[in-house]
């Protein structure tokens, strides 16, 4: 949903003024000996950093450019457009972990390209080119005012694949050069944002475009921070996992499993059913009006009187104990688990036990991470965020129009012999209270987040 260069404590919701555009057809050469092979459809597995407190994202890293360079993008399945911050000049920047990228003129997507054509005409259906050298601009709003111009270019992506083989496809992303968003005096966690959603700009529609993987993306984020993500089926659980169709959301690209009813403790909170999206890019959750006041009077009247409310920064409803907690494992038994049971497909429940929607803060205060989106704007929107889908692997499958769900343990790797996944100018991101190792540490295997 979102690129959040502020305070993670703040939701900046991300919504994109383009629409899907169609990837190139030309098909990328693979390294070494098999470089005039034709490729065979992979999949390819990256380590994922970050956590939903008190980091507030969580993010992947990925080299771009020739020689590539690595940097750290926001992993949203709410948006479809990969865009950094770069050098093109730039107008207005973030401060970002790497340098900033800087294009040069003949990766620039010209105006008259189908691909701006098409970017341009999606969401307006207006496509007007003053010349024949006029560059693809684009802009980015924000929920909070905030703005982003950029212009559409091209450039290499070198990725692992788990047959061995390297790729280096030629995909379009957004150069993003005047940023009116976040803070201009801090470090931003990262450079940009990885746009996994549904439309055929997407990253994940473009390396089906060039065969490849297929058309399927999942990630599993560990509540203890980090977690993995994997383009292509081979890690699908399709026998075990909880399955139902795809619908077309209201609200733009975002991957949806339809309408679903909400129950607390075993009983219907008896609200109507509602839209429910799933959205990488949005660290908490959000309820619309009507079930948010519902499950917070529904919280309220169950709570023990051991609990008492009280004031926190960090979210807007939060309780003390006796004690200050030190995990949510301290505090889970004082609360019940929350179902949302989806009408599109058989039997299909997706469980929220309090650990996918409760944190603990510095304070040592439990706080609901399930917000009042329309507090925001979202209206009838219900956003199921990081919070929830944490220890759960959550697959989009584009392929056969599905999404599924299954608990699983995140911070252990799959794969872990094949799982490079990003290739030249690759280190541990610059952020080791994350993930526990220091900045000059580089590795050449990942296997598991807490080693």
């Amino acid at each position: 949903m979102s690129a959040r260069w502020g305070p993670p404590a703040g939701l900046v919701l991300l919504l994109l003024l383009l629409s899907a555009v169609a990837a190139r057809a030309d098909r990328p050469a693979r390294a070494g000996k098999a470089a005039e092979a034709e490729p065979e459809e992979s999949s390819a597995v990256f380590q994922l950093y970050g956590d939903v407190y008190p980091h507030g994202l969580y993010y992947v890293a990925m080299s771009i450019g020739n020689p590539p360079r690595p940097y750290f993008l926001d992993v949203d399945t709410g948006s479809d457009l990969t865009w950094l911050q770069c050098d093109a000049p730039c107008v207005s920047c973030n401060k970002v972990p790497h340098p900033l990228y800087r294009p040069t003129k003949n990766k620039i997507v010209p105006c008259v390209d189908q691909l701006c054509s098409s970017l341009h005409g999606g969401l307006s259906g207006k496509h007007k080119c003053d010349s024949p050298k006029q560059q693809c601009d684009y802009e980015i709003k924000y929920a909070d005012q905030g703005s982003s111009l950029g212009v559409l270019l091209t450039d290499s992506f070198a990725v692992r694949l788990a047959n061995s083989s390297i790729v280096r496809p030629s995909l379009a992303f957004g150069c993003g050069y005047d940023q009116q968003v976040g803070s201009s005096t801090e470090v931003a966690p990262t450079d940009g944002v990885l746009g996994l959603g549904s439309g055929s700009i997407s990253l994940l529609s473009q390396l089906k475009q060039h065969g490849i993987t297929k058309n399927v993306v999942g990630h599993c984020l560990s509540i203890r921070g980090g977690g993995f993500l994997f383009f292509g089926d081979n890690l699908v659980p399709y026998s075990r996992a909880t399955w139902v169709p795809m619908v077309r959301s209201a609200f733009k690209n975002y991957y949806s499993p339809g309408t679903a009813s909400l129950y607390f403790g075993g009983r219907s909170l008896g609200v109507r059913p509602m839209e429910v999206v799933l959205d990488s890019g949005s660290s908490f959750t959000y309820f619309g009006a009507q079930p948010y006041q519902a499950l917070v009077t529904a919280l309220k009247s169950d709570l023990s009187k051991t609990l008492k409310e009280v004031f926190d920064p960090s979210l807007p409803l939060c309780w003390k104990g006796k004690k200050p907690f030190k995990s949510v494992l301290d505090v889970k038994k004082e609360f019940k688990s929350l179902v949302l049971s989806f009408s599109n497909g058989k039997k299909a429940l997706m469980e929220i036990p309090p650990e996918n929607y409760l944190i603990v803060t510095k304070f040592g205060n439990a706080c609901l991470g399930i917000l009042n989106g329309s507090e925001i704007g979202l209206k009838d929107l219900n956003i199921v965020g990081d919070i929830t889908m944490q220890d759960q692997m959550v697959i989009y499958d584009n392929e056969r129009g599905q999404i599924g769900w299954i608990r699983a343990p995140c911070d252990r790797i799959p794969n872990e012999n094949t799982i490079h996944g990003f290739e030249e100018g690759y280190c541990w991101p610059q952020f080791p209270g994350i993930i526990g190792i220091q900045n000059e540490e580089c590795a050449a295997n990942y296997r598991s987040n807490k080693e």
